[in-house]
């Protein structure tokens, strides 16, 4: 009888088919399990490799995402992952299938995007690969880096005592896609609806005053460099690091899971915007649970000695949320009024 991969979800998939698989080249010095693969072809530094795959109807919906936004996205969600490692991205390579629907002039707008991610960064565009697809369209991206010998930030390197932090503020990527979401829903109520020409040309666009940080924390979202910079600056090498994609607990438990530690992290020092709060409210929807689920806020997320915490407190735009604790503890979120809650990964898993 075949099994249902929901039932393992994505890691649990890459875990199944990647747990055997034995490294054969001395240059690879680290594979599956991390932000980036690590290969050392020189003496001073690292080369740090990464890919992501984006897929139309699972990770971005162009009822309301523009093709320029998706191109510079699709970079930075990449960039991300290289910035988790302590590292500089250099390159990329973009993999694209697309259907009949799209035109030259769209596909311009999407490398316009991609360009713009690219300039931003610092980062050249080498090569990839273009095919047809019947459904849609799909966009892959391996971004290469590099990082100074013996400097990457792995996911395994937390320990007890270990101050927990991040930067930025959480949620917001959510609420924006809860509001895009919420008005798409509104607008197709409203075509169907419309009996005549004329009605369907009075249907007004959304007003969306007074949200554009939530819709640019969806649909434009920036690859925390100078974050890592200023970290650099102040002599603070964290001891593990990951970016915030799929949701603050989610990528906490793999810290703690590939540490081997546990973790105590307190609700009120959860950084969390205004416009976030509001629409959370708005929504009738729990403004923590957003904050610590929603994911693509592609935040830093690391964790550094006690002995840096004086430093730490003057990075701007950094907050300290926890400490790392011994392993037997569990992993636990700490509420405002003490009461103790199991820290559960309820983050996006796209094969569920």
């Amino acid at each position: 009888m075949a099994t249902e991969i929901s039932t393992l979800g994505e890691f649990g998939l890459i875990k199944h088919l990647t747990e055997t698989i034995e490294i054969k080249n001395p240059e690879t010095i680290y594979g599956v399990g991390d932000d980036c693969a690590i290969l050392q072809y020189g003496e001073e530094k690292e080369i740090l490799i990464t890919t992501d795959m984006l897929m139309e109807g699972v990770h971005f919906d162009l009822t309301y995402l523009p093709l320029k936004h998706l191109g510079y996205k699709a970079a930075m969600v990449n960039f991300s992952d290289i910035y988790a490692m302590g590292g500089t991205p250099k390159q990329i390579t973009v993999s694209i299938a697309l259907s009949k629907r799209f035109s030259i002039e769209d596909m311009e707008e999407l490398y316009a995007g991609l360009r713009l991610a690219c300039n931003t960064h610092g980062v050249d565009m080498i090569g990839g690969d273009t095919t047809s697809s019947r459904t849609g369209i799909a966009i892959s991206i391996t971004a290469i880096g590099e990082v100074e010998k013996g400097k990457a930030i792995y996911r395994n390197g937390a320990r007890e005592t270990d101050l927990i932090c991040v930067s930025g503020d959480l949620g917001a990527a959510y609420m924006g896609l809860q509001l895009l979401e919420r008005e798409k829903e509104v607008y197709y109520k409203q075509i169907e609806a419309a009996k005549t020409d004329i009605e369907r040309m009075a249907i007004s666009q959304p007003d969306f005053s007074g949200r554009e940080y939530l819709l640019e924390r969806q649909m434009k979202p920036e690859a925390r460099r100078d974050i890592l910079q200023q970290l650099r600056d102040t002599g603070i090498q964290p001891t593990s690091m990951i970016d915030i994609s799929d949701g603050l607990s989610s990528e906490l438990l793999h810290i703690c899971t590939q540490s081997k530690c546990g973790c105590r992290i307190y609700e009120e020092r959860i950084p969390i915007d205004y416009q976030t709060a509001v629409m959370s409210e708005e929504m009738n929807m729990n403004l923590t649970t957003a904050a610590m689920n929603g994911g693509e806020d592609y935040e830093l997320l690391f964790t550094v000695p006690i002995a840096d915490h004086e430093k730490i407190e003057k990075i701007k735009d950094v907050k300290l949320i926890g400490h790392i604790t011994k392993q037997d503890l569990g992993c636990a979120l700490i509420t405002r009024d003490g009461s103790e809650f199991e820290l559960k990964a309820q983050g996006w898993n796209p094969l569920k």
